[in-house]
């Protein structure tokens, strides 16, 4: 019986110290929100009508953030951009579509450095990571129109002194889909091209989520 005891004891307690640490997270991305939103408000800074609040927006994105999937790994990719226009719905649309175009550049890094950590493991050579880089670099494009439904994390405008509006957005996109997006797009080209490197394709992404 007291062995039972013992261990409820003992499960409480390590409930108690995961909700409390849960608990700090969340005030730290509360103090952390309230501290942007102040700093863009200062900036100038607005939201449309019906969007949420900048702190509130802010929450979202820095709780985002923070969240990883079951390998630890991000969940989410960022992606960032600024757009000025006479009406604020174009500059809008704009500001989003250079920010897709900013996730993808992010996502061609990722898989840069996944290539340069295959390489370093031995398990791919140099020629063939060379080969396989040029593709990267050459699909952002086709990332991406692969690229499905992102998250408006943040988005603001303000009035410039020649009275256009300049927008800001922020979008996330799930990490591991955009991965499976690029690969797939490395992958159509290497069969338009009748490369033989999907051995060494499926060999880079083994190292994700190592």
């Amino acid at each position: 019986m007291k062995k039972i005891i013992t261990v409820l004891m003992a499960a409480m307690m390590i409930i108690t110290s995961s909700y409390a640490q849960t608990s700090k997270e969340l005030k730290q991305i509360a103090k952390e929100a309230k501290k942007e939103a102040k700093q863009f408000k200062k900036e100038g800074w607005l939201v449309a009508p019906g969007q949420l609040p900048l702190e509130e927006q802010f929450k979202t994105s820095y709780s985002m953030k923070k969240e990883r999937d079951d390998n630890g790994l991000p969940k989410y990719i960022f992606g960032e951009a600024m757009s000025v226009g006479e009406i604020y719905d174009a500059a809008s649309r704009n500001a989003k579509q250079l920010a897709t175009e900013d996730l993808a550049s992010r996502i061609q890094t990722e898989v840069t450095n996944l290539i340069e950590t295959t390489v370093a493991n031995e398990q791919i050579s140099q020629d063939d990571a060379s080969s396989l880089a040029r593709y990267v670099n050459a699909g952002k494009s086709l990332i991406v129109q692969r690229i499905g439904r992102t998250i408006s994390v943040v988005e603001c405008y303000r009035t410039q002194k020649n009275g256009t509006i300049q927008v800001r957005s922020i979008l996330a996109y799930n990490e591991k889909m955009a991965m499976e997006a690029a690969k797939a797009v490395i992958k159509k080209q290497l069969e338009e091209k009748g490369q033989d490197l999907h051995e060494q394709l499926d060999a880079i992404w083994d190292q994700y989520g190592k």
